[in-house]
């Protein structure tokens, strides 16, 4: 009998200290001794995985600045929508003539996550008939900056993605490399190299640059230009063609999902972004519209969204997008209802460790997705107790004027408090 009553209060105890809230007020009050967030507006939102009993929340039902946050919402709506992706649409007129159109799918000779067999089943045809999509979506999504149109991380939004819409520029001995082939001047520009902002011209400066030195530069992009690209990599004649619908059209699923998916939320990269949700679109409504992929996912879970979505780009490079803390963490809790507990640590960044969390130090069993802009920082994922037990939070700071390794190192601290009052 003694040993039952030792174990039962023992129980007790276990489930008070799990379930205990931390409150409005001692946040605030410990959020004030961290001098980086003086004058942000800071959201938090924490549940318990088990049960999604709230643990700590403050301004969670405020609209803030996701930034790349809004991945999440991309990431949730592609393994909703898809149990694989596709990454061509083909139909086989003859021996020698190949078909082929656009799922949308980004990984065509990419420069971090090419897609060997999607290349390697192009390159084993004699003839290729291209099939261009009628639609045309925007090549920067809204809110976007136009400024940004010479960096990798606003690559143009384009219905077939090929070397990820960008050019790869390495400087050796003798000179810059440059892949796919654009032109390019050397000049006395103050950078290493830019691209004009109407054109494919390039020019570098050999000075701003070091040996190995390998740059990223977006290329505009077109329909002819994907049939030039990709005829000269494959060495292959590649013809456009008008639509033909009594041909029999079958999909090339890719197995690649897991280089993708790390892509998305490890390396947090835009342009895969933007595709996934194109993908989307063309999947449920046969056309190429990032409207179109975020009608198709507000629909499908407006049962469950606690707040109403802002919702304009699959990246989160717009500043249009906002999103609450509390539905952050709802979409991370389906996200937990769709993977399981394996996958999420295998595809989401590992703090300290992998992609972009490796800057964040002094904290472990953390799995989140960042999410920057300027004066916008946030942090959203999977935290595990030094007990064992399983939380969701959404660390959001808004509008700080500090520098952003400052803002991290809030974050860890807070996150860390957070942690020793959960055991």
């Amino acid at each position: 009998m003694k040993r039952m009553i030792i174990t039962l209060c023992l129980t007790i105890v276990t489930s008070v200290s799990f379930g205990q809230r931390i409150s409005e007020k001692r946040l605030k009050k410990e959020i004030n001794k961290i001098s980086v967030f003086k004058n942000s507006f800071v959201g938090i939102h924490l549940t318990t995985l088990k049960n999604n009993k709230v643990i700590a929340s403050l301004n969670s039902d405020n609209y803030m600045t996701p930034a790349s946050n809004t991945k999440l919402f991309t990431f949730l709506g592609t393994i909703q929508i898809f149990d694989q992706l596709p990454a061509l649409e083909y139909a086989i007129e003859s021996d020698s003539i190949f078909h082929f159109r656009s799922t949308g799918y980004p990984l065509l000779f990419h420069p971090f996550y090419n897609d060997k067999d999607l290349e390697d089943f192009l390159k084993s045809k004699k003839y290729l008939k291209y099939h261009p999509s009628i639609d045309s979506p925007n090549t920067q999504g809204s809110g976007w900056s136009w400024d940004d149109y010479n960096y990798y991380d606003a690559s143009e939004i384009s219905v077939f993605p090929i070397y990820g819409n960008s050019i790869q520029a390495v400087y050796n001995e003798n000179g810059p490399l440059i892949k796919p082939d654009f032109e390019i001047i050397e000049s006395n520009i103050e950078s290493n190299l830019i691209r004009d902002r109407f054109t494919n011209s390039f020019e570098y400066n050999l000075n701003n640059w070091k040996i190995n030195d390998t740059l990223y530069r977006p290329f505009k992009t077109s329909e002819s230009l994907f049939v030039k690209l990709l005829s000269d990599e494959l060495g292959v004649k590649v013809d456009v063609v008008e639509i033909n619908d009594k041909l029999k059209w079958k999909q090339l699923y890719t197995n690649n999902e897991n280089a993708l998916y790390k892509g998305l939320l490890q390396d947090s990269d835009n342009g895969i972004a933007e595709s996934l949700l194109l993908m989307i679109s063309k999947n449920n409504k046969n056309e190429f519209c990032t409207e179109t992929a975020i009608e198709i996912l507000n629909e499908k879970w407006n049962t469950w969204l606690p707040d109403k979505l802002e919702w304009v780009d699959g990246s989160g490079v717009s500043r249009y997008n906002m999103f609450t803390p509390k539905t952050i963490v709802a979409v991370l809790v389906k996200i937990y209802e769709t993977l399981s507990w394996d996958e999420i640590r295998e595809i989401f960044p590992k703090i300290g460790v992998s992609g972009t969390l490796r800057a964040y130090t002094g904290l472990n069993n953390i799995y989140a997705k960042t999410g920057t802009l300027k004066h916008n920082l946030n942090l959203s994922g999977y935290l595990t107790s030094d007990s064992g037990e399983k939380y969701i939070f959404s660390f959001m700071v808004n509008h700080f004027t500090s520098s952003s390794d400052e803002v991290k190192k809030g974050i860890s601290d807070l996150l860390n408090w957070i942690k020793k009052k959960l055991d």
